[in-house]
């Protein structure tokens, strides 16, 4: 049994309750963000003969989108609603067009108040229970150009046709540019962005609907990068192999990939936007195919559907109206005897328009019993995208149908070019023997619902609908096959009673429960659910101390400090006059950071991911406190860390970083200098090649199977590496390079992984196979253990490869200060034989002195550890903070030495 209406709303109650109880802060506001407002607005002038002149603005209803804008105006019940839009062309008593740039502060400034607040003179902002939310509109203003150009270029020429299986060159009269328009949609997006921006509060949730701006998600996570974001798209979405078309494709998914949410009509839609997101961008899918993963925010979308319904109480009161009875009756006397299909579609080539003509007309053909018995009335009513073209062709059509099988006193095929009035419109639907709905393709199609209400008091008339469109129906057909629309058609015609009422039922109990209501209730049930307290088992106000943070809570900067003065504690070495050097002191704070995407933002070309002079400087900064050991734990290889970051600290006599190349295949220590007066003469330490020692004669099996697989999956390779293998499949088709994915690491799991010290990692399009002993866990854990006097853990990183290092930080499950660390993989395999890479033999540390490698006594309290991944909140990770970008790493660095105050440092983010 379906939900009922009431009980979406107590679901939705109880979510956010237990959001408030968990501390993220709730609004009670949701925004809704519409290509336009539902109100037209006209400005009226008034002159004086002292020349002095004063304006008054009157709103009318805008009409179109009638299910849309009913059920956002439904949650007025439970929360307050502001829908965010374009005002539109900008009308004026004297018959003229306003342009933007016409009007006056004093104008916009008036007309505001008069949307968010109302008037008591206009009639748009309907009349709520005492009980129920004001909603208020906000208008966004743009210059015609831009509007027009974003409007009525890129939206309907470009993006309409696409969505619906349409190129830009099958609809256009002239030759058409894919691009040209395309910043008109990016200024728009943008405009819109920064009008939410103003108006947001912490706890809104914003909804952004339709594809007249799928830019905007992303750019609200820009500017607001905790704000809580839905997308719904009205219109279908098409295949990956047509979407591939669009020149923007990228642009358009990474826009759309920047909400917590998208939602589709049907699942239908669902499918082709995950696929699309995967074989054209090579970007991941998660939670079983209903979340994608943006790898440049590491932002996961989560996925869904929710069909729109309409306005069921509002359809069954107009059918009603006393109007309709004598136009119902006048419809009945001139086509007595006869029985009535009817249509009413938009005058729009993807509508279908001519197929169904097409269609009535092989159903004469088919069965020429018909002929003088029954009528069809189709009704097109203006479109934006009118095309001249395509009226002639269904003139034509027309014309043809009634010669061919018309007579004197008989008229088979009637058409009506016009917008019907609300009356006419439901006479037409209620007298009707059967409705005929076909469009090639379309998201969701109200007036088959509508005809179901309208029929609920006279026939229960069955209808013929297109399988192509989100909705469920009764007849199902292939509108592009008019032998089986015309059998249809004939067999409606002869339905028995007994199965009309059967149907009717049916199709009345789902419209009447999957209403606009329903459709918006739901929505909101879904976006709160994607804000999930739950941050390592811990709510976000314990984690962060600040409520309202969703996800990975942002890296807490006067935690962070706080811990880091406290690791200062140890008194420095004492100098003693008459040692020729003074022994540096024993590092209590460890820093670890990644490289490409922490340290230097992501490029295309990654010989072109040099250092900031910024990030420079603070690494300079941070390796001048003695107490600080800073490590560089990349993918990179040696040459690159040396050629760029080598000389870091070492320019009076410090000891500099220390790095791990590939994933931890090779390691450098910090210069060896012990005091002053040898610092001058510190020389670098050299590369240690952590695999030298190793079992690697696994690489020529390995190597093997990789190889059968190579030759078995187009667009596949392999790549060697001095400590590991890896084989790559980003080039292949994304389902079967997956399936072959798993079978080869099943194979190599089974045959080869339990005989060897290896480990197989599945990674983003790759499968590779390592030595146990070699990655960047095992060279965090290898420092740890061997500077047991650490008081103060900071690292950062932002991909797969760094979890390990956050998971090797995460060995102090239990919360104590205090604990015992065995000797990790990285130090038994790789320090065998070395008797000066042990660890010093105090009694303070070591817990015995007997074994080679004891183990070691840590004094560390867990919230001393901060493992911070750099992305979104809802990124995926085993750190316990994050920040969103490589310039808040280098931000939280310079704070931490005092190079900037915190507030500047983080600047940028607050922005």
């Amino acid at each position: 049994m379906l939900p009922t209406l009431a009980d979406i709303r107590a679901s939705i109650a109880q979510l956010e309750d237990r959001h408030r109880r968990n501390g993220v802060v709730l609004s009670g506001r949701i925004l809704h963000v519409c290509h336009s407002l539902p109100v037209t607005c006209t400005l009226h002038v008034d002159k004086d003969t002292s020349s002095s002149s004063s304006s008054k603005w009157k709103l009318g209803p805008r009409y179109g989108h009638a299910a849309m804008i009913s059920g956002i105006r439904s949650l007025s019940a439970t929360h307050e609603q502001i829908i965010v839009g374009w005002t539109g062309d900008i009308e004026s008593t004297e018959g003229e067009k306003k342009e933007v740039g016409e009007l006056t502060e004093e104008h916009k400034s008036e007309l505001n108040e008069i949307l968010f607040k109302g008037d008591k003179e206009d009639d748009v902002h309907e009349a709520h229970d005492e009980d129920h939310h004001h909603t208020g509109y906000v208008a966004v203003w743009m210059s015609s150009p831009v509007a027009h150009g974003y409007y009525d270029g890129y939206c309907k020429q470009i993006l309409w046709p696409l969505f619906h299986y349409l190129l830009w060159q099958d609809v256009a009269t002239e030759y058409a540019s894919a691009d040209s328009h395309y910043p008109h949609y990016e200024a728009a997006n943008s405009a819109f962005a920064r009008r939410i921006a103003e108006i947001y509060q912490p706890g809104d949730l914003i909804w952004v609907h339709d594809y007249h701006l799928l830019l905007l998600p992303n750019l609200i996570r820009e500017l607001l990068p905790d704000a809580v974001v839905g997308l719904f798209v009205h219109t279908p979405f098409p295949s990956s192999e047509v979407f591939r078309c669009l020149p923007r494709r990228k642009e358009i998914l990474d826009g759309m990939l920047g909400a917590n949410l998208i939602c589709f009509q049907n699942y239908s839609y669902t499918r082709h936007f995950v696929s699309t997101c995967i074989r054209v961008c090579g970007y991941e899918s998660h939670l079983n195919g209903r979340g994608i993963e943006n790898p440049s925010s590491s932002h996961v979308t989560a996925v869904s559907y929710c069909p729109v319904g309409i306005d069921a109480e509002r359809v069954a009161r107009d059918v009603l109206r006393p109007g309709i009875k004598p136009k119902f009756d006048a419809l009945k006397t001139l086509y007595q005897g006869k029985k009535i299909i009817v249509g009413r579609d938009k005058l729009d080539v993807v509508k279908g328009v001519l197929q169904k003509l097409r269609a009535f007309e092989k159903m004469l053909q088919m069965y020429p019993e018909w002929v003088g018995r029954v009528v069809m009335i189709q009704v097109t009513s203006p479109s934006l995208a009118d095309s001249p073209k395509l009226e002639r062709q269904v003139s034509e059509l027309v014309a043809h149908i009634n010669g061919t099988y018309g007579s004197l006193d008989f008229i088979p095929c009637h058409h009506y070019h016009q917008t019907l009035k609300k009356d006419e419109f439901y006479a037409l639907l209620s007298v009707a023997d059967l409705a005929v709905i076909t469009p090639l393709r379309d998201g969701m199609n109200t007036t088959s619902m509508e005809f179901v209400i309208a029929q609920e008091r006279t026939k229960r008339s069955p209808s013929v609908l297109s399988e192509l469109m989100g909705v469920m129906g009764a007849l199902w057909v292939n509108p592009w096959d008019l032998h089986t629309v015309a059998s249809a058609m004939h067999r409606a015609l002869l339905m028995p009673e007994a199965e009309k009422a059967i149907r009717h039922t049916y199709l009345h109990d789902v419209v009447t429960t999957r209403t606009s209501h329903m459709w918006a209730n739901v929505l909101t049930e879904m976006l709160l659910q994607q804000m999930s307290p739950s941050v390592h088992g811990k709510n976000d106000a314990n984690a962060t101390g600040v409520p309202g943070k969703k996800g990975i809570p942002y890296l807490d900067i006067a935690r962070l400090r706080k811990w880091y003065d406290a690791a200062s504690t140890l008194a420095p070495l004492p100098s003693i006059s008459h040692q020729p050097v003074r022994p540096r002191a024993k590092p209590t704070r460890l820093f670890f950071f990644d490289y490409d995407g922490t340290l230097a933002p992501i490029v295309k070309v990654p010989s072109a991911a040099v250092p900031s002079e910024q990030a420079l400087n603070a690494l300079n900064n941070l390796c001048k406190d003695e107490r600080n050991l800073v490590y560089i734990i990349s993918g990179r290889d040696a040459d690159f860390l040396d050629q760029h970051l080598g000389s870091v600290g070492t320019a009076d006599g410090g000891r500099g970083l220390g790095f791990s190349a590939e994933h931890g295949g090779f390691v450098k220590e910090p210069r060896n200098g012990t005091g002053e007066k040898s610092r001058d003469h510190a020389s670098p330490s050299p590369w240690r090649n952590f695999t030298s020692k190793l079992d690697m004669s696994w690489m020529s099996e390995v190597y093997e199977v990789f190889r059968y697989y190579t030759e078995r999956t187009t667009g596949s390779h392999i790549e060697v590496k001095k400590s590991s293998i890896t084989w790559h499949y980003r080039g292949a088709d994304p389902e079967w390079g997956q399936f072959q994915c798993r079978q080869c690491q099943d194979l190599l799991e089974n045959n080869v992984a339990h005989k060897r010290p290896i480990e197989v990692l599945v990674g983003k399009k790759n499968l590779e196979v390592r030595p146990i002993a070699v990655n960047k866990g095992e060279i965090v854990k290898r420092l740890v253990y061997k500077h047991p006097e650490v008081e103060f853990i900071f690292c950062a990183g932002d991909d797969k490869t760094d979890e390990d290092m956050f998971r090797a930080l995460r060995h102090n499950s239990s919360g104590k200060t205090e604990f015992i660390m065995e000797a990790p993989l990285s130090v038994t395999l790789v320090d065998d034989g070395d008797e000066e890479e042990q660890p010093s033999q105090n009694s303070h540390h070591n817990t015995s002195s007997d074994p080679k490698y004891p183990p070691m006594k840590i004094h560390l309290a867990p919230e001393a550890v901060f493992t911070v991944a750099v992305g979104h909140s809802s990124k995926r990770t085993l750190a316990s903070w994050h920040v969103t970008s490589p310039a808040e790493v280098v931000g939280a660095v310079e704070g931490l030495l005092g190079m900037t105050n915190f507030e500047e440092a983080f600047s940028q983010r607050e922005e």
